[in-house]
């Protein structure tokens, strides 16, 4: 049984939603307002939160930001804005996952048992190491020939993920898929800006690299600096 945190403040939504997760064994807290639900999440310590956007006191991406500045709980965005820019922009503000409305409870238990089943995952990876470069996947902390890497939580991911499959050529599509959650074609440009983000954070750029290889037509690879003769 998940504890699920719903930020909602639409009762036509918000009942129905709460009725029929709680009959799929969740146990279901809600508010109605971003403030009162940041209180709450901070208060409660749910499982995963269900966040909506339109909420009448504060944008909910706004709220997702102050929430990811205190806490790590897995966040689902439900939104009725669907284009591709709006929900990569979500993505990268450190919602875990998105889905648009209307959905049904059947398609949000779905999306959260994966989520959770993510993070349960995590909780249990090592630390990863390449050359210098040591990702905390539990803290969610990165260091290079120990000193500390801020990286946002989209940058975090995009590594760890890259850093799983030490001197594997890793698609854009399988990046979008695995860390943005988005999975068809379209958005290549997406990976590019936060590669190019990640490689300044490490010290390096596309032409002079130490980390991360690009190799045209195909992906990116991550390894240690003098592994590649």
């Amino acid at each position: 049984m998940a504890r699920l945190l719903l930020i909602e403040d639409d009762l036509t939504i918000r009942t129905p939603l709460i009725r029929a997760l709680r009959e799929r064994g969740h146990a279901v807290a809600a508010a109605s307002t971003a403030m009162a639900g940041l209180r709450d999440a901070l208060e409660d310590r749910p499982d995963l939160v269900v966040l909506d956007l339109g909420l009448p006191d504060l944008d909910g991406r706004e709220l997702l930001r102050m929430l990811r500045a205190v806490s790590a709980v897995p966040v689902i965005v439900a939104t009725a804005r669907d284009d591709e820019a709006e929900i990569v922009r979500i993505l990268d503000a450190g919602a875990d996952d998105y889905l648009v409305k209307p959905f049904t409870a059947a398609q949000l238990d779905a999306r959260a048992r994966a989520v959770l089943r993510r993070g349960a995952a995590e909780a249990e990876d090592p630390t990863l190491v390449v050359g210098g470069l040591r990702i905390d996947p539990r803290s969610r902390q990165v260091s290079l020939d120990d000193a500390p890497v801020e990286l946002t939580p989209r940058e975090f991911d995009l590594l760890r993920h890259l850093a799983s499959r030490p001197g594997q050529v890793v698609t854009k599509r399988e990046l979008l898929t695995e860390v943005w959650q988005i999975p068809y074609g379209g958005a290549d440009k997406t990976v590019d800006v936060h590669l190019s983000w990640l490689r300044r954070k490490l010290g390096e750029s596309a032409q002079r690299p130490r980390y991360l290889h690009t190799v045209r037509g195909v992906g990116v690879r991550l390894e240690a600096p003098g592994t590649t003769a």
